[in-house]
């Protein structure tokens, strides 16, 4: 979890007033604070969403009071008290499984008692999903039907290797219709007309996939 977490987190305690609370994730452009005590342990977490459930709308009666109660409204008052909480050293699968299970959309990364970094679902769909896919990356990529098993896939990434062409990232994905694994490859190359032929030599259909 280290190698996605995201590190230097911003934290607020139980006693912050809620529009001060309001105020750092607008600054920093976050949508949750960690909560912690005097001694830096993680207590809570306050997002966005509850800090806007609990705002007063324009038009509503007695506008002023309802504005004067939610200064006096402290982070402690609407905070989730539920923390889920990982190691630095665990799996992201490992994170992700604990946060599913706890149906919250954030872990607190905690070393010896204090927190050292956080992981929301962005966090884990940019370190982890982009980076499988290749999202964002120059290159081409293509799908080998029925090429994603291990003898095929041996033999396909020969063949692309024996052209000289670099292979950033490859894939398989079960076909519902020939009950097969495909092989998705991205390829460092903005022509692959000769991998996809070399390897229609060897009797596998390939094509170029949109990105």
């Amino acid at each position: 979890i280290i190698d996605v977490m995201t590190r230097n987190v911003i934290t607020v305690t139980r006693d912050t007033p809620v529009g001060e609370a309001q105020r750092i994730m607008q600054e920093h452009k976050i949508r949750r604070l960690p909560v912690v005590d005097g001694e830096g342990r993680p207590i809570g977490v306050v997002t966005t969403d509850r800090l806007e459930r609990i705002k007063p709308r324009a038009g509503t009666p007695l506008l002023w009071q309802i504005n004067y109660l939610l200064s006096r409204t402290t982070v402690g008052d609407v905070m989730r008290k539920r923390v889920v909480t990982v190691k630095p050293t665990d799996s992201v699968e490992y994170a992700i499984a604990k946060a599913q299970s706890a149906r919250v959309g954030t872990v607190i990364v905690v070393e010896k008692g204090k927190i050292v970094g956080i992981c929301s679902t962005n966090d884990f769909f940019y370190g982890i999903v982009n980076t499988t896919l290749g999202i964002g990356e120059s290159g081409i990529r293509i799908i080998i039907i029925g090429g994603g098993s291990g003898k095929p896939a041996e033999k396909i990434i020969s063949c692309i290797n024996k052209l000289g062409i670099e292979i950033k990232v490859l894939w398989a994905i079960i076909s519902p219709t020939i009950k097969k694994n495909n092989l998705v490859v991205h390829l460092e190359t903005e022509d692959a007309s000769n991998v996809i032929e070399e390897l229609r030599k060897l009797g596998y259909e390939a094509r170029v996939v949109a990105r």
